[in-house]
């Protein structure tokens, strides 16, 4: 009988990591190459720059120009579809059968738009709480219930 392999993404919206689970009492082991992380910086370490200046449409006022949408979400959204890229060639090579993903909310609801549906279809829960700095031995007791690790 083949092993049920089992994969949970931990992610926030600066850093993931995928631990696999085997089967019950075979624990949590890091999968090498998948985990990632970029420097968690704030809309103003990105924005060296002063904004635009444009004029309003009933006369020659000037006023400031505000980005469309705040360069450090921007950021941490391509860094979440980058995952989500390498979750889904990952699933295609068949490399897991399940997935749970634990991810902080916003992370969470990133990774939701841009997972693919072949990814889609192998999740089984969802955990909206960021353990992205919580040592490996710790994150099976949030799986309770979910996986027997």
């Amino acid at each position: 009988m083949k092993k049920t392999v089992t994969w949970i993404l931990i992610a926030d919206g600066t850093q993931a990591r995928v631990l696999e689970n085997t089967g019950p009492g075979k624990g949590l082991a890091t999968v090498k190459g998948l985990d990632w992380s970029i420097e968690p910086l704030q809309s103003q370490d990105i924005n060296s720059d002063r904004p635009g200046r444009g004029f309003s449409s009933g006369g020659s006022a000037r006023s400031a120009m505000e980005p469309k949408t705040d360069p450090a979400q921007h950021r941490e959204a391509e860094f979440v579809r980058s995952v989500a890229e390498v979750l889904d060639r990952k699933a295609k090579d068949g490399a897991f059968d399940r997935l749970v993903i634990a991810a902080a909310p916003i992370a969470l609801g990133n990774l939701r738009k841009v997972m693919s549906d072949h990814v889609k279809k192998t999740i089984l829960a969802e955990l909206d709480k960021d353990l992205t700095n919580l040592p490996t031995p710790s994150i099976d007791k949030h799986l309770d219930g979910i996986i027997a690790v």
